[in-house]
Protein backbone atom coordinates (compact mmCIF):
# COMPACT_ATOMS: atom_id res chain seq x y z
CA UNK A 1 0.00 0.00 0.00
CA UNK A 2 1.11 3.44 -0.79
CA UNK A 3 0.06 6.19 1.77
CA UNK A 4 0.52 9.73 0.34
CA UNK A 5 0.33 13.07 2.65
CA UNK A 6 -0.40 16.09 0.87
CA UNK A 7 -0.78 19.68 2.27
CA UNK A 8 1.09 23.01 3.65
CA UNK A 9 3.80 23.51 6.08
CA UNK A 10 1.66 21.29 8.89
CA UNK A 11 2.09 18.46 6.58
CA UNK A 12 5.35 19.60 5.60
CA UNK A 13 6.78 19.93 9.20
CA UNK A 14 10.46 20.24 8.39
CA UNK A 15 11.28 18.47 5.15
CA UNK A 16 14.75 18.71 4.11
CA UNK A 17 13.68 17.68 0.36
CA UNK A 18 10.74 18.97 -1.22
CA UNK A 19 11.66 16.89 -4.27
CA UNK A 20 12.23 13.49 -2.10
CA UNK A 21 8.49 12.07 -1.36
CA UNK A 22 10.28 9.59 1.09
CA UNK A 23 11.30 12.79 3.78
CA UNK A 24 8.71 12.64 5.90
CA UNK A 25 9.39 15.47 7.73
CA UNK A 26 9.20 15.31 12.11
CA UNK A 27 5.76 15.75 12.18
CA UNK A 28 2.29 13.50 12.04
CA UNK A 29 3.14 12.17 8.83
CA UNK A 30 6.23 10.64 10.43
CA UNK A 31 4.43 9.17 13.36
CA UNK A 32 1.77 7.34 11.37
CA UNK A 33 4.50 6.14 8.80
CA UNK A 34 6.61 4.49 11.91
CA UNK A 35 3.11 2.96 12.66
CA UNK A 36 2.61 2.29 9.24
CA UNK A 37 5.98 0.57 8.32
CA UNK A 38 7.16 -0.97 11.32
CA UNK A 39 5.34 -4.31 10.93
CA UNK A 40 4.69 -3.93 7.51
CA UNK A 41 7.64 -3.15 5.14
CA UNK A 42 5.09 -3.56 2.08
CA UNK A 43 3.71 -0.18 3.06
CA UNK A 44 4.99 3.03 1.32
CA UNK A 45 4.63 6.41 3.06
CA UNK A 46 5.19 9.56 1.08
CA UNK A 47 5.19 13.29 2.22
CA UNK A 48 4.45 15.89 -0.60
CA UNK A 49 3.65 18.38 1.58
CA UNK A 50 5.18 21.69 1.33
CA UNK A 51 5.42 25.04 3.28
CA UNK A 52 3.13 28.23 2.99
CA UNK A 53 1.00 26.25 0.05
CA UNK A 54 -2.45 27.45 -0.92
CA UNK A 55 -4.74 25.06 -2.57
CA UNK A 56 -3.22 26.57 -5.94
CA UNK A 57 -0.07 25.60 -5.31
CA UNK A 58 -1.23 22.06 -4.80
CA UNK A 59 -2.68 22.58 -8.38
CA UNK A 60 0.37 23.62 -10.25
CA UNK A 61 2.20 20.57 -8.88
CA UNK A 62 -0.53 18.23 -8.77
CA UNK A 63 0.39 15.77 -11.84
CA UNK A 64 3.59 15.27 -10.51
CA UNK A 65 3.21 14.90 -6.72
CA UNK A 66 -0.16 12.86 -6.69
CA UNK A 67 -1.64 11.32 -9.76
CA UNK A 68 1.82 10.41 -11.10
CA UNK A 69 2.84 8.76 -7.61
CA UNK A 70 0.07 6.77 -7.74
CA UNK A 71 -1.19 6.42 -4.07
CA UNK A 72 -3.28 3.65 -2.77
CA UNK A 73 -4.52 5.80 0.15
CA UNK A 74 -4.68 9.86 -0.44
CA UNK A 75 -4.47 12.39 2.67
CA UNK A 76 -4.83 16.26 2.19
CA UNK A 77 -5.09 18.71 4.41
CA UNK A 78 -4.66 22.38 2.80
CA UNK A 79 -7.02 25.48 3.80
CA UNK A 80 -5.13 27.92 6.58
CA UNK A 81 -3.28 29.35 4.01
CA UNK A 82 -5.92 29.74 1.76
CA UNK A 83 -8.17 31.77 4.17
CA UNK A 84 -5.98 33.27 7.21
CA UNK A 85 -3.66 35.46 5.05
CA UNK A 86 -4.38 38.34 2.97
CA UNK A 87 -2.75 36.67 0.44
CA UNK A 88 -5.48 34.00 0.60
CA UNK A 89 -7.44 32.14 -2.28
CA UNK A 90 -11.28 33.14 -2.08
CA UNK A 91 -14.24 31.39 -0.97
CA UNK A 92 -15.23 30.61 -4.58
CA UNK A 93 -11.71 29.87 -6.08
CA UNK A 94 -10.71 27.76 -3.39
CA UNK A 95 -13.85 25.14 -3.60
CA UNK A 96 -13.44 25.06 -7.41
CA UNK A 97 -10.03 24.44 -7.45
CA UNK A 98 -10.15 21.71 -4.84
CA UNK A 99 -13.13 20.32 -6.40
CA UNK A 100 -11.09 19.89 -9.71
CA UNK A 101 -8.08 18.71 -7.79
CA UNK A 102 -10.55 15.82 -6.36
CA UNK A 103 -12.36 15.11 -10.16
CA UNK A 104 -8.69 14.64 -11.64
CA UNK A 105 -7.94 12.46 -8.74
CA UNK A 106 -11.28 10.44 -8.66
CA UNK A 107 -10.98 10.32 -13.14
CA UNK A 108 -6.91 8.96 -12.99
CA UNK A 109 -7.22 7.06 -10.12
CA UNK A 110 -10.78 5.85 -9.32
CA UNK A 111 -9.26 3.04 -6.56
CA UNK A 112 -7.44 5.58 -4.55
CA UNK A 113 -8.75 5.93 -0.80
CA UNK A 114 -9.23 9.97 -0.25
CA UNK A 115 -9.10 11.19 3.46
CA UNK A 116 -9.71 15.37 3.55
CA UNK A 117 -8.84 16.56 6.72
CA UNK A 118 -10.34 19.95 7.66
CA UNK A 119 -8.38 23.30 8.66
CA UNK A 120 -8.09 24.45 12.01
CA UNK A 121 -6.65 27.13 14.35
CA UNK A 122 -6.56 28.59 17.37
CA UNK A 123 -4.86 31.43 19.57
CA UNK A 124 -1.18 31.83 19.52
CA UNK A 125 0.97 33.87 18.24
CA UNK A 126 0.19 33.86 14.56
CA UNK A 127 -3.48 34.60 14.76
CA UNK A 128 -2.63 37.59 17.53
CA UNK A 129 -4.15 40.74 16.37
CA UNK A 130 -6.26 38.71 13.00
CA UNK A 131 -8.46 36.27 14.70
CA UNK A 132 -11.38 37.18 13.26
CA UNK A 133 -9.84 36.95 9.75
CA UNK A 134 -7.75 33.63 10.54
CA UNK A 135 -10.99 32.02 12.15
CA UNK A 136 -13.45 32.66 9.92
CA UNK A 137 -11.69 32.75 7.30
CA UNK A 138 -10.31 28.77 7.91
CA UNK A 139 -13.80 28.14 9.15
CA UNK A 140 -15.69 28.61 5.47
CA UNK A 141 -12.21 26.54 4.10
CA UNK A 142 -13.31 23.62 6.30
CA UNK A 143 -16.93 24.05 5.46
CA UNK A 144 -16.10 23.68 2.08
CA UNK A 145 -13.50 20.83 2.61
CA UNK A 146 -16.50 19.03 4.23
CA UNK A 147 -18.92 19.51 1.26
CA UNK A 148 -16.34 18.52 -1.10
CA UNK A 149 -15.61 15.27 1.08
CA UNK A 150 -19.35 14.59 0.67
CA UNK A 151 -19.73 15.16 -2.81
CA UNK A 152 -16.67 12.74 -3.78
CA UNK A 153 -17.41 10.18 -0.76
CA UNK A 154 -14.02 10.45 1.01
CA UNK A 155 -13.35 9.87 4.52
CA UNK A 156 -13.35 13.69 6.69
CA UNK A 157 -11.62 14.66 9.19
CA UNK A 158 -12.77 17.88 11.76
CA UNK A 159 -9.32 18.51 13.03
CA UNK A 160 -11.18 21.54 14.60
CA UNK A 161 -13.55 19.66 16.44
CA UNK A 162 -10.41 17.45 17.71
CA UNK A 163 -8.43 20.81 18.83
CA UNK A 164 -11.81 22.17 20.41
CA UNK A 165 -12.15 19.00 22.43
CA UNK A 166 -8.21 18.91 23.20
CA UNK A 167 -8.59 22.42 24.49
CA UNK A 168 -11.06 21.41 27.29
CA UNK A 169 -8.15 19.69 28.92
CA UNK A 170 -4.87 22.03 28.12
CA UNK A 171 -4.18 25.28 26.70
CA UNK A 172 -3.26 26.14 23.26
CA UNK A 173 -0.01 26.28 23.72
CA UNK A 174 0.38 22.68 24.26
CA UNK A 175 -1.10 21.56 21.28
CA UNK A 176 0.37 24.32 18.87
CA UNK A 177 3.48 26.32 18.79
CA UNK A 178 1.65 29.56 17.48
CA UNK A 179 -2.32 28.71 17.13
CA UNK A 180 -1.57 26.74 13.72
CA UNK A 181 1.91 24.84 14.12
CA UNK A 182 1.12 21.45 16.43
CA UNK A 183 3.87 20.60 19.28
CA UNK A 184 4.83 16.99 19.06
CA UNK A 185 1.44 16.60 21.15
CA UNK A 186 -0.95 18.33 18.45
CA UNK A 187 0.83 16.71 15.58
CA UNK A 188 0.05 12.78 17.71
CA UNK A 189 -3.46 14.50 17.99
CA UNK A 190 -3.74 14.73 13.88
CA UNK A 191 -2.38 11.05 14.07
CA UNK A 192 -4.74 9.83 16.38
CA UNK A 193 -7.70 11.10 14.23
CA UNK A 194 -6.47 10.02 10.90
CA UNK A 195 -6.10 6.50 12.15
CA UNK A 196 -9.58 7.01 13.91
CA UNK A 197 -11.33 8.22 9.89
CA UNK A 198 -9.19 5.34 8.28
CA UNK A 199 -10.34 2.69 10.33
CA UNK A 200 -7.10 1.43 12.25
CA UNK A 201 -7.36 -1.79 13.96
CA UNK A 202 -4.52 -2.26 16.09
CA UNK A 203 -3.34 -5.45 17.07
CA UNK A 204 -0.65 -6.68 18.93
CA UNK A 205 1.62 -7.61 15.57
CA UNK A 206 1.15 -4.03 14.74
CA UNK A 207 -1.61 -5.15 11.83
CA UNK A 208 -3.60 -2.37 10.70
Amino acid sequence: MRFLFQGDSITDTGRLNHEDPHDLGCGYVLLLGAELACFHPENEILNMGILSNRVLHLLARWKKDCLNLRPDVLTVLVGVNDGGHWYGVKPALFEEVYNILLRETREKLPDTRILLMGSYCMHGTATEGVWDLVSEGTAVRREITEKLAKRYGTDYVDLQEEFDRALQKLPPTHWTIDGVHPTPAGHRLIAQAWKRAYGWREKEDGQI
